[in-house]
This record gives structure tokens, sequence and C-alpha cells, in this order.
């Protein structure tokens, strides 16, 4: 499979054309977010494009990227979207606006599974069998031709997932359950900024 990636330092470059639905995921140097810093930003347009952002994480200054985050007019689809807006808001200080996550859409829509990782998802939807084995690579330093690819099958099948997922949640007359999921998200990253990680409805 042949993928356009472009790696960018620091920030997006001005004027980039993107459309008005994007793939979002970003690269950690662990899950904890007080800790381990945020990494890089990867994008696409789902047209088997990948724009990867390393940040500078001395000062995490990267306007062009945080424009778009904030731009309400631009869909972005994330899977498993409370782990990478947590680590947005830790470190470029902003709310992501209009978000999808196909983690949550695929936990409503694929009652029928109890398998909702994005390698399953790729693998169910569009036939792609994806290594994960760099999930838990040094994404810090100088990053690899197999890192840079890897980071870009995050985002490439992303908008694919959405539609089939979408397609279901609504065959199924549950996308109002998914819309007000969704509205939760920004809770519940608050919630584990503040450290209540745990289930708070649990008993």
């Amino acid at each position: 499979m042949n993928i356009d990636i472009k790696l960018h330092d620091e920030d997006l470059p001005d004027q980039l054309d993107l459309s008005d639905k994007i793939a979002v995921d970003c690269e950690f140097m662990g899950l904890n977010v007080e800790r381990d810093n945020l990494c890089l930003v990867q994008i696409s347009n789902g047209k088997n494009d990948a724009h990867i952002v390393k940040l500078n994480r001395d000062t995490y200054k990267a306007p062009n990227l945080i424009k778009v985050l904030n731009d309400k007019k631009i869909n972005k689809i994330f899977h498993y979207a409370r782990a990478d807006l947590l680590f947005i808001k830790k470190y470029l200080k902003t709310d992501v606006q209009n978000i999808n996550c196909t983690k949550i859409m695929s936990k409503l829509a694929r009652s029928y599974s109890d398998k909702h990782g994005l390698k399953d998802l790729i693998k169910e939807f569009t036939g792609n069998d994806i290594n994960k084995n760099l999930q838990s690579s040094d994404f810090g330093g100088d990053l690899s031709e197999k890192q840079l690819q890897y980071c870009a099958k995050d985002v490439i099948f992303l908008h694919r997932i959405y539609e089939r997922l979408n397609n279901i949640l609504i065959r199924e007359k549950r996308e109002n359950l998914y819309y007000d999921s969704i509205k939760f998200i920004y809770s519940r990253v608050n919630l584990d900024l503040a450290s209540f990680t745990s289930d708070i409805w649990s008993h």
C-alpha cells in the first residue's frame, strides 16, 4: 500500500489544504498524562495520506495545528478519543471541537463482538491486517520509516471505519445513543485530568 506521508517539524505548514472531515491520532511516551509527553499528532484526509507533526516538547507551540483542532467546521475522527483528547488538552492547552470516536461507535454498533480495538475494526471493515507491534516504541526521538508507516496506518483507515459504523448505528437505531455518549467525552477528559479515572457510575 502506497501512503503519502509528510513529516512536519513542530507544526502543520501554513495554508495546508485539509478536508472538512479528518482522521486524527496521537502518540505518547506512555499512558500517564502527568509523566509521559505527547510526541506526535497524525492527520489524514482519508485519501491514503498522513500528515505527521513531531511536536516541540519544550514549548508545544503549534498554532496551525491548534487552529485545525479548534475549527468547528472540521469533523475530527478519532479512535479512543478519550486518551487523545486528554493529552491534547494537557500539552496543547486546547479542547478539540467537533469530534467522533470510532471506539465508542463500535461498542454501541457492534454488540455482536467484544473486540473494539483499531486492529480489529481495520480487519473487519477494510480487510487489512495491520501490525501493532510498534505501538509501544519510542516516539520521542528520531522516527524510523517503520514508525512513520505505523503512525500513518493509525489514521488512513478511520474514514472508512467511521462510515461503516455510522451505517450500523443508523440501521440499528442507536445513533441517538451515540450522540448522547459523545457529548460526555469532554467531561470524561476533565475527570481524567482530575485523577477520577474509574467509572464514577459504578456502585
